[in-house]
């Protein structure tokens, strides 16, 4: 009896630790396709070059590049495993976290399994609002002088 309470108390334990993710929120904004590397050449031939004496190029592989949008930041993302891409709905709201050394996805509207993107790139957001916010900041910063007449 006591070995079974052990097992239902650790369990319960171990449930009440797992907790859920802080997940930030943007916006898919656009979908692009890139180059992301050629696969590599096959097994019958060397260096490349087939034995029939012609040089084979290796295919290009292509990768979707995703643009998120967030509150303060626009990433550039692309999916980690290229083997097995995953289409995303443009357009939609995406739940996202910063985890170790990738931006972890998932989409509401599709299942809430995550799936991990490479950040290609990111900037902050510059909305008309606070570009027009920074222009009026430096106009009061800078002195204005008064003409004599």
């Amino acid at each position: 009896m006591r070995p079974c309470t052990l097992a239902v108390c650790l369990l319960f334990a171990g449930v009440c630790a797992a907790k859920e993710h802080d997940y930030q929120e943007g916006v898919l904004v656009r979908m692009d396709v890139s180059s992301c590397g050629s696969q590599e050449p096959t097994s019958n031939t060397v260096t490349g070059v087939d034995v029939g004496g012609r040089q084979k190029h290796p295919p290009v592989l292509l990768c979707q590049e995703y643009i998120l949008r967030s509150d303060h930041m626009v990433f550039r993302i692309r999916q980690k495993d290229a083997k097995h891409p995953l289409m995303l709905p443009i357009g939609e709201v995406a739940q996202f976290r910063i985890g170790k050394q990738k931006l972890m996805v998932r989409v509401p509207e599709m299942s809430n399994k995550e799936h991990a993107y490479i950040v290609v790139s990111f900037t902050p957001r510059e909305d008309s609002n606070s570009a027009a916010n920074a222009k009026e900041a430096q106009r009061e910063a800078t002195p204005q002088t008064a003409s004599r007449n």
